[in-house]
């Protein structure tokens, strides 16, 4: 059962290389972390229009982790969670990504703390260096 959700910006580091966010990664066991299906879409999208070996490694680091499908709870809890911060629009993908850390119980793991600032009641976990 995962314990840890991953967002973009650590799967996009890991599979660019980013030797900081592979060795935090590393020390986790491969059970306990997963990645949301928002985020699959959103990587294998930028990956295939910058680089095959970007690519490639996504769909390596998807093929070893978990996706979590984007469920009715997260949906639940994405419509509760708008209605309790401002809805922006260009934030719409992080927010649905939070939603779904909320409804299934996971940390979300993040390089851009930043971004899930305003969002009650998120577990939240910085690899920001």
């Amino acid at each position: 059962m995962p314990r840890y959700l991953l967002d973009a910006t650590i799967v996009f580091a890991a599979a660019s290389g980013e030797m900081a966010t592979l060795a935090k990664l590393s020390r986790l066991s491969i059970g306990d972390v997963a990645i949301p299906s928002i985020v699959f879409c959103e990587l294998t999208g930028a990956a295939a229009g910058k680089s095959a070996r970007l690519a490639e490694n996504v769909a390596l680091i998807a093929q070893n982790v978990d996706i979590l499908p984007f469920d009715r709870a997260a949906a639940e809890t994405y419509g509760a969670l708008l209605g309790k911060i401002e809805p922006k629009r260009r934030r719409m993908l992080d927010r649905m990504v939070a939603a779904q850390a909320i409804a299934s119980g996971l940390k979300l793991i993040t390089l851009a703390p930043e971004d899930f600032a305003d969002i009650p009641e998120l577990l939240l976990e910085s690899w920001a260096a």
